[in-house]
This record gives structure tokens, C-alpha cells and sequence, in this order.
């Protein structure tokens, strides 16, 4: 089975990475269009250069690898995708050979963590609308959308990840509910800047506090991009 967890940034996106690779049986890769997006828009992020140099940065390149044999002839093969990674430019009739699956959080929180990371965060950047536009062309298939809310996960870890993996036809298995301190070994290079938090964990966090409350131009993305995580919200497995 592949699995392409679509998520925007600050999701729990790297501890469901976590999860999914401590199993004997799934092999993982991290944001496997991150230099191919970088490339095509020219934008800069931090690490830019490394990232560049660690990835493909042709997405016909990307997309083979990830229909390709899975690393290490395993039986699963997870793939953590941010949904801004996937421009229009990008062919996306990959995503028929996979199942896909949307990890949500609320975008206070989103907008929250990815400000304290990376300043003056822009729409295009938190992946709402591009999650929206990925969860439609799945539903225009005819497949069914699913959809796992972060907060959930983080409030019932094993009873989250049962019902995920019941909706994607795969065994659960408790080693999905731990891992070794310090990281993967198929982090991105980007790693050193972002995943310091998770690299000090050995499993997920407790249940999440109550929404941070922001004001001015983070106010004004949370309120952007609500609607599209409400709407996505309707579909969550429960």
C-alpha cells in the first residue's frame, strides 16, 4: 500500500511520519516535492541551497520514485506531502495509484507554530486552500476522502490511528504509538530547522490546550482559512 498524507505545514505531520516508520513493514519519505517546489516558484525558505541539493527537483523524477519499488522492499510505503508542494504546474494523475489521506489542524494553531519557525507566514504558505483543492479532485474520482484531524490524534493517539488505519485497510500496530528519540533517518535536510520539537519526543504529545489567540495579520489568515479547514473538518473519521 502507499499512502500520501497530504497536510499543510505545523500539522503533526512529522510525528505521523514517526509513526507510520517505526513499523517493521513501511517504509517513509519526507516531502519528496519540497526542491521540485522551491525550483519551480523560486521561492526562499530556509535552507533553501540544502534542500535544493538533497531532492530531484524534476517532478516527473518525484513522481516515479514514488510509484517506483518501495525503499527497502517493504510492504507499505508513507509518503508525508504538504499540499503547497503540489503547484498546478505539477502533474498530479499520480495521486489515482495511491491512497490519499488528509491530515487537518486548526489553523490558529497552524498559523501559530509556523510564525514562531518562519516570520510573516502568507496564505499560500499554511496550505489550506491547496489541502481543499486536493481533498476536491479526490472526491471528483470518486474516492472516498479521508480525513484525520490532528487534534484527535493528539487527545487519543491509539484510537485515532486504529480508525486510520481501519479506513485505509491496513492492521493497526502499536509500534505506531512510539519511536526513538532524535529523529528518522529519512528526515529531510531541512530537519535542523524545523523538526527540533519532535526530535525530542518518543511518541505523541497530550491533548492539545486551548487555541492560541492571535491578532493583526494572523488573525486575518485564521480567519482565510477556516472555512477551508471546517469544511474538510466535516469528513474527519470519528
Amino acid at each position: 500500500m502507499r499512502i500520501a498524507m497530504w497536510s499543510g505545514p505545523r500539522n503533526l505531520s512529522t510525528a505521523m511520519m514517526y509513526a507510520f516508520g517505526n513499523r517493521e513493514d513501511c517504509a517513509v519519505v519526507d516531502e519528496p516535492f519540497y526542491a521540485t517546489y522551491l525550483a519551480m516558484t523560486g521561492l526562499e525558505h530556509p535552507m533553501r541551497t540544502e534542500i535544493l541539493g538533497s531532492q530531484p527537483t524534476d517532478p516527473a523524477m518525484v513522481t516515479e520514485q514514488l510509484l517506483g519499488p518501495v525503499p527497502a522492499g517493504k510492504a507499505h510505503f508513507y509518503q508525508k506531502h504538504m499540499t503547497q508542494h503540489m503547484i498546478p504546474s505539477i502533474d498530479r494523475r499520480w495521486m489515482a495509484e495511491v491512497t490519499n489521506v488528509f491530515l487537518i489542524r486548526h489553523p490558529a494553531r497552524v498559523v501559530a507554530s509556523y510564525a514562531a519557525k518562519r516570520e510573516a507566514p502568507s496564505f499560500d504558505d499554511i496550505g489550506f486552500w491547496q489541502q481543499a483543492e486536493l481533498f476536491d479532485e479526490v472526491v471528483a474520482r470518486r474516492e472516498r476522502p479521508i480525513v484525520v484531524d490532528s487534534h484527535d490524534i493528539r487527545a487519543e493517539p491509539e484510537g485515532a490511528l486504529r480508525r486510520l488505519c481501519a479506513a485505509i485497510g491496513l492492521t493497526f500496530d502499536p509500534a505506531m504509538l512510539s519511536w526513538p528519540e532524535g529523529g528518522h533517518a529519512d528526515d529531510g535536510v531541512w530537519a535542523a530547522h524545523w523538526y527540533g520539537a519532535v526530535h525530542q519526543s518518543r511518541g505523541f504529545a497530550g491533548a492539545e490546550p486551548e487555541l492560541p489567540k492571535l491578532t493583526g495579520v494572523y488573525a486575518e489568515l485564521v480567519e482565510k482559512a477556516l472555512p477551508h479547514y471546517e469544511r474538510l473538518g466535516q469528513a474527519r473519521l470519528r
